[in-house]
């Protein structure tokens, strides 16, 4: 693996892959990971001044992954919740009200320790009326259910890609029943 040693700090910035043009941020003299997207290993330095086209969102063909279901099935307390998987461990984590920060900073409340999500990635906003995300700057956007987004109103069951996670955007509105089934016996 190939380190940079130029720039503000040793290394430290932001760079886009050769091939496919994602994005990735380093640290001081942290290691170029191979691309998530294409595998390649080639990167350059971005430039404040250049433009890079989003990269296409591909949706995993699989659909919801399998333990979703048993996710939401275990949660009992009425509110917002992110669910997601790393390394092997499916973690779901409740969204205060208000403003919920996800990135790979220190001060994110769902952190990410991984070159393809932003210091600040993105805003996930709850309160009674359900959910509404926003991109924070971030190198290589928010997707939502395939969709590259700056804002947008989240739904129970939402696909948010951050970097090279996808989380999956719960609400549970009471007695273990989500916000989109109650919508549904509202319109009965």
């Amino acid at each position: 693996m190939e380190a940079f040693n130029a720039g503000t700090l040793a290394g430290a910035g932001s760079f886009h892959c050769d091939s496919c043009g994602f994005a990735v941020t380093l640290q001081e003299r942290e290691e170029v990971p191979s691309c998530p997207e294409c595998g390649s290993v080639r990167f350059k330095r971005a430039s404040l001044f250049e433009r890079y086209a989003p990269r296409e969102y591909v949706p995993d063909a699989e659909g919801a992954p399998e333990w979703l279901a048993a996710a939401r099935d275990a949660l009992v307390k009425k509110g917002c919740y992110l669910a997601f998987e790393e390394n092997g461990r499916v973690h779901v984590v409740p969204l205060q009200e208000g403003w919920t920060r996800v990135g790979r900073s220190l001060s994110a409340h769902v952190r990410f320790d991984d070159p393809t999500v932003s210091r600040r990635h993105a805003l996930v906003y709850c309160d009674e009326d359900g959910g509404r995300v926003l991109d924070d700057r971030s190198l290589n956007g928010v997707i939502l259910n395939g969709e590259q987004v700056e804002h947008a109103s989240l739904e129970d069951g939402d696909e948010l890609a951050i970097g090279r996670y996808r989380l999956f955007f719960l609400s549970l509105a009471g007695d273990g029943e989500s916000s989109s089934a109650r919508r549904q016996l509202a319109f009965s």
